[in-house]
């Protein structure tokens, strides 16, 4: 069966490096934690040629959707953050000319220039083919329900293409608050991939919805990973305990998520948590991802084989609703 994965990463790493390190220091990044020994993902990040493709092989991985892996463009400001936004894409580019059946692309924006980011976000769809854009958490501290980000939020609707929003590290006030003080490696883990991504997540797409942002975007198509980053636990609730307080909103907060957010399993493949979100968000709204290279193919390929749901609803969850929501194209050998 086709095998779309849509949380996959690529990097350039002499465009990273124009980026001053101090600023990637205070931005949160941390030293990386990498095993001792075996090919770690920054070795695999920059690969989008013949290493990148024997691996998806290996896995039975039909085609990925690459986004860049921060540091990006989103930590530099005016031309700076323009410029190297628009050689992120146009190397992305390239790579998926040369292979349109095994690659697509998100756009990487310049987001401290937000009509900056809306030019480079039509930019990307119309002339470069991609399918949609990821961001990155907030900008400076401010999500995307901040007015800045509103031609941003315009262009995707006129584009009908989603905006996948993947999690990010805190910003400095949070970081102090929440993660400082642990032993070792913990409080950046804490911080990241342990909880505080999911946590931050969570909270991203709620300020859309309690902000009145999905109103005012009602065509607004949003993507999240990690089975929803806690979402799915915590719709009823939500729906509960703000019942009294969301006069402003058109539609219950539960109502509005599935209105605009699909999910992925990006990174996480035990039963429970794929259990919960295809009951909560229905199997038109889930669709596969890996996290590679973070993740390795064969896990996320194994936990598919894992699943007992009917052939229908894994040709949804495997292909089907990728291509419909991103217009992906396939080729007779897929």
């Amino acid at each position: 069966m086709r095998v779309v994965a849509l949380e996959e990463h690529f990097a350039v790493p002499s465009l990273i490096a124009d980026i001053d390190p101090e600023i990637i220091v205070k931005r949160g990044f941390g030293p990386a934690n990498l095993p001792p020994r075996g090919t770690t993902a920054l070795e695999l990040l920059p690969d989008l040629g013949d290493g990148r493709f024997a691996l998806m092989d290996q896995a039975g991985i039909t085609m990925q959707v690459l986004s860049n892996s921060g540091p990006g463009a989103d930590l530099l400001d005016g031309e700076k953050g323009i410029t190297l936004a628009r050689k992120l894409n146009d190397i992305l580019a390239d790579a998926v000319t040369r292979r349109p059946d095994r690659l697509a692309g998100f756009a990487h924006l310049p987001m401290r220039s937000p009509d900056a980011a809306a030019r480079e976000f039509e930019r990307s769809v119309k002339e470069l083919g991609f399918c949609g854009a990821l961001i990155s958490g907030t900008t400076e501290g401010l999500f995307l329900d901040h007015p800045s980000h509103e031609p941003l939020l315009a262009v995707a609707e006129e584009l009908d293409v989603p905006i996948y929003i993947h999690p990010h590290l805190a910003p400095a006030a949070v970081r102090q608050a929440y993660f400082d003080g642990m032993p070792g490696n913990t409080a950046y883990m804490l911080e990241a991939a342990g909880w505080g991504w999911h946590s931050e997540m969570a909270i991203h797409i709620l300020r859309l919805v309690l902000s009145g942002t999905l109103d005012r975007h009602p065509k607004l198509k949003l993507i999240i990973g990690h089975m929803g980053e806690g979402l799915p636990a915590m719709m009823a609730r939500c729906d509960d305990v703000f019942s009294d307080c969301i006069e402003h909103l058109t539609r219950p907060i539960s109502q509005t998520i599935l209105d605009h957010v699909w999910i992925t399993t990006s990174g996480m493949f035990t039963h429970p948590p794929f259990a919960l979100a295809l009951q909560m968000f229905g199997i038109d709204r889930v669709m596969f991802s890996v996290d590679y290279p973070y993740a390795a193919n064969e896990r996320g390929r194994a936990f598919l084989a894992s699943l007992s749901i009917p052939d229908a609803d894994m040709a949804k969850l495997c292909h089907e609703n990728a291509d419909n929501l991103l217009r992906l194209s396939r080729s007779d050998a897929d």
